[in-house]
């Protein structure tokens, strides 16, 4: 068994990233439920400038921020299920895109704010965002990553899932005119390192109901 630990909680997209990548590349690990409003010490000790998950802790090393993570990961087990292509140029498209969906984060998160008067303004924006990521970097693909899964699906398609409960919380729609991306997040579901690590989408929706109302 490697020298792994994770350290998260259940409901954060972050830690799920994390989680998928692991079970894709066969990693055993053991996981360590965080209290967010109660931080451990080890938290706080691995990461002393954020204090915030996930936090995976490598034979006494610690790794944070998700997407620095899932690149630590292929570069250390690089021989078990590629994250990132060996081609140059297509590495470079994953991490775009996988950058470009984390600089929109708070264009999404944004709709969790959203009141009568800014909801058409905020659901067109976050449309906007989606249809570019649909045209320009899903296109007509199986996945972001090609025929299989891989650093951007991780990236992206995590997010997504967090973003229905969104979507059913604050009664907008964002997804109706994506059809391709549709498509997409139903295949990616279906992969059994995402399935099995994906939160339920009823446990997700009580929960941030009791957090935002």
């Amino acid at each position: 068994m490697e020298d792994l630990k994770l350290f998260g909680v259940w409901y954060s997209p972050f830690v799920c990233r994390v989680k998928c990548a692991l079970q894709l590349k066969g990693l055993n690990h053991e996981y360590i439920e965080e209290d967010l409003s109660n931080k451990s010490d080890l938290l706080l000790q691995y990461n002393p400038v954020h204090k915030k998950i996930p936090i995976l802790v490598h034979a006494g090393k610690p790794i944070v921020e998700s997407l620095i993570i899932l690149e630590y990961i292929d570069e250390t087990w690089p021989d078990k299920y590629p994250l990132l292509s060996k081609d140059p140029y297509e590495r470079s498209k994953a991490r775009f895109w996988a950058k470009f969906l984390q600089d929109k984060e708070s264009t999404f998160w944004s709709l969790v704010l959203v009141t009568e008067e800014t909801k058409e303004k905020t659901v067109n924006e976050v449309i906007e965002v989606l249809r570019t990521l649909e045209e320009h970097g899903l296109g007509d693909k199986k996945f972001f990553g090609g025929d299989d899964i891989g650093f951007a699906d991780l990236a992206i398609g995590i997010g997504i899932h967090w973003m229905k409960v969104i979507e059913e919380l604050k009664g907008v729609k964002v997804f109706e005119t994506c059809t391709l991306l549709q498509a997409w997040i139903e295949r990616f579901n279906e992969v059994p390192a995402v399935k099995e690590n994906l939160p339920g989408y009823n446990e997700l929706v009580a929960h941030y109901k009791s957090r935002w109302g």
